[in-house]
């Protein structure tokens, strides 16, 4: 096949003149979203006169045989479209300073991965982070003297306010707090609700405990036998490390 194409080449080259397509030499390969689309930017409209096959001029550009570009073979094609949307990833990583994110390595720590809870929680990082969703966390289990404590969380608030990596890399617990949207000890029967950046507590409803979304007034209702509310999603997550963990994704939307 290549022999044959060299000397298709050869034919053309007598009845066709080459033609600057101003494509630079290709180290940009991730401009490109398939190989086919990089091999497509080195076909002029002469090849396609001539040729009439569209995939034919792609394989003389494949074979080095056409083309003003560099010449690349897939594989290579591809290792360097991987390394350029990593180097990409890096970049954006160290802009916006993900938590689950080791400094020292650009990968997501092991405890990510390792646990559903902080996986999901990873996945809605930057969301939670740019305002586009705010996350609501409800967590059961015990704190570090054997009681049962509960609690809603406004995942974004305490982003904000605190170092996640601690919770990411596993080197402390992520549990509820009195400060957060609401807390209750099962043990001493200690409870507390605040209002936080992004919600306000309703709890004197007949519907039970809501939240407010203060963006876009929507409510959520973490009512597990009703449904969570418009723009928003229950998510129930099963861990080795929590009694129970279950969140509540709520798209923001502005007022108008």
């Amino acid at each position: 096949m290549q022999v044959f194409l060299f000397f298709l080449f050869q034919i053309l080259e007598l009845e066709i003149m080459e033609e600057d397509t101003g494509v630079p030499a290709n180290d940009n390969t991730a401009e490109y979203a398939s190989y086919e689309d990089f091999l497509d930017s080195q076909i002029t409209a002469t090849d396609l006169f001539y040729l009439e096959d569209e995939e034919l001029a792609r394989q003389l550009v494949e074979f080095g045989y056409r083309g003003s570009g560099e010449v690349i073979k897939r594989e290579e094609f591809l290792a360097r479209k991987q390394a350029a949307e990593a180097s990409r990833q890096q970049k954006r990583n160290q802009q916006i300073e993900l938590s689950h994110i080791n400094p020292d390595t650009y990968e997501r720590y092991d405890h990510v991965d390792s646990d559903p809870v902080f996986h999901a929680l990873a996945e809605r990082e930057e969301l939670n982070r740019s305002g586009k969703m705010t996350t609501i966390i409800f967590i059961r289990d015990k704190n570090q003297r054997g009681q049962e404590i509960s609690g809603y969380i406004d995942y974004a608030s305490r982003l904000k306010n605190e170092d996640f990596k601690v919770y990411f890399s596993g080197k402390k617990r992520f549990l509820p707090k009195v400060s957060d949207l609401s807390f209750y000890n099962w043990e001493t029967q200690t409870s507390a609700s605040n209002p936080t950046v992004n919600y306000q507590v309703v709890s004197d409803s007949s519907n039970g405990l809501l939240f407010k979304n203060k963006r876009d007034r929507k409510i959520v209702n973490v009512d597990p036998k009703s449904k969570p509310g418009d723009n928003s999603k229950r998510v129930k997550i099963a861990s080795d490390l929590y009694t129970q963990v279950v969140i509540y994704d709520h798209m923001t939307r502005r007022k108008t």
